[in-house]
């Protein structure tokens, strides 16, 4: 990875002041603290989006409080509307807020000049648990130094969910056998290759059921896209920040969208991380890109559709399997009045057996950031059916790697390459009927500007 220079975390860009600007607007609606004695700490963690999900991280955190004889306040901000982005911008504004906060993706480079150097709990943890993914280092080491631990609440893989019976009827497409429940790497997971999945996507539209993948702005969006160019060795932006939209590789990746976008639902480019969701609950579309939130919202509304239901790896391409992630983070803001507390309570938080407990909560939904916890029952006990997300985690007989779109940019420019959605916005102006040509310019202009 390419950290950004020294004296780049501490430039107002353009996204910055637009962030911090449309935060303070909400100052009155976030929790800000200040004036907190040596024993007390707060949180904000992220509102689970199962519900158990805080339960447990609240019965979590209230014994180590009573342990450690510290009185511990958790909040649970949502994410929706991105309050909880508005939060850390409204807390790194203000140099007040939370001991501990927690950071999506992106956040921490963000908010990199405020956060705590965090190497000690780190190395720590990765001396008993393996090390983290080169995902994780990209968005929370900077300069050398980690800023923020990768958790697992929140952490998510993207690959496929689809219906089983559909895509062996439809499309001739066993998913089981390809990835069954087990720790077996098979023959048919070699065929599942990008071309495999265009052919099933068509022979599925053709049955008026087409994959529900989206071509908006949004992170479901985003990161299917994102793991479509990877896996073809397409770069926007190279890790030392050239531009490199104008490439064999990027073209060979486009002129694949061109036909892959025609079998997509119409309103594919009006796509918001809900629809895929409707989508496959609903019983309209056999395949989205999801981690089991789609599949546990079915197994309570839709149960005969989520026991229909197999999780399993992505297509490989030219350039390998690569599989869609989102990690969230635990750092600890530099304002913050009792560090030392706040460092333990991370650590203490992330021990295999509390981050198993959480993990069984949700369903399985949140994924541990060091390999060796992914051995958890959980996913290979849930159901309907059982074994449903026993490949949600990438396991090494998948021979996959864990992505999140526009890496390797640097993390300044990835940011805006991710959260403007240029990547599925250039399929989406494919579906519109604009030629590769014109779809690279664009996309060269856009990228111009996110450099300058």
């Amino acid at each position: 990875m390419t950290a950004p220079e020294p004296q780049a975390v501490d430039k107002m860009t353009r996204r910055r002041a637009l962030k911090v600007a449309a935060a303070s607007a909400a100052l009155p609606l976030v929790h800000i603290r200040s004036g907190r004695a040596a024993g007390k700490l707060s949180i904000g963690f992220w509102d689970h989006w199962v519900p158990s999900g805080n339960a447990v991280m609240q019965k979590q955190v209230d014994a180590w409080a009573a342990k450690n004889h510290v009185e511990v306040q958790v909040d649970f901000i949502t994410s929706n509307g991105q309050k909880n982005i508005l939060t850390i911008a409204a807390e790194h504004q203000a140099r007040t807020g939370h001991d501990i906060q927690t950071f999506p993706t992106w956040e921490v480079h963000n908010n990199a000049d405020l956060l705590e150097p965090i190497d000690d709990v780190m190395k720590r943890l990765t001396d008993k648990y393996g090390q983290v993914n080169q995902v994780c280092e990209y968005l929370a080491k900077v300069n050398g130094k980690w800023l923020a631990v990768p958790t697992s609440s929140g952490t998510q893989y993207k690959g496929p969910c689809g219906r089983i019976s559909i895509l062996k009827e439809k499309a001739g497409l066993d998913v089981v056998g390809m990835y069954p429940a087990r720790d077996e790497h098979t023959a048919a997971s070699d065929a599942w290759t990008w071309d495999a999945h265009y052919k099933a996507a068509e022979a599925c539209a053709k049955a008026g059921m087409p994959f529900a993948i989206g071509l908006g702005q949004t992170s479901d969006s985003v990161d299917f896209a994102g793991t479509l160019f990877r896996a073809h060795g397409a770069e926007l932006v190279d890790k030392d920040g050239n531009i490199t939209v104008k490439s064999d590789k990027v073209r060979t990746v486009l002129e694949y969208a061109g036909n892959l976008v025609k079998v997509l639902p119409d309103d594919a480019v009006s796509y918001d991380d809900a629809s895929n969701n409707r989508a496959l609950i609903s019983g309209k579309s056999p395949l989205i890109w999801n981690p089991p939130s789609a599949w546990a919202v079915a197994r309570r509304d839709a149960p005969q559709v989520a026991a229909d239901c197999w999780t399993f790896s992505a297509p490989t391409g030219p350039e390998g399997r690569f599989v869609p992630y989102l990690p969230y983070f635990w750092g600890v803001w530099s304002f913050s009045p009792n560090k030392t507390a706040a460092k333990e309570l991370i650590e203490a938080l992330l021990q295999r057996e509390p981050v198993e407990q959480r993990c069984t909560e949700v369903l399985g939904y949140d994924v541990p950031p060091f390999t060796s916890m992914l051995d958890f029952k959980v996913w290979s006990e849930v159901e309907p059916p059982k074994g449903t997300v026993y490949n949600y985690p990438i396991r090494p007989f998948h021979r996959a790697a864990a992505h999140i779109a526009a890496m390797p940019a640097p993390p300044d420019v990835a940011v805006q390459i991710y959260n403007r959605g240029t990547m599925p916005t250039m399929l989406a102006k494919l579906k519109s009927g604009q030629s590769i040509d014109q779809v690279v310019s664009w996309a060269s202009d856009e990228l111009e500007g996110f450099a300058r």
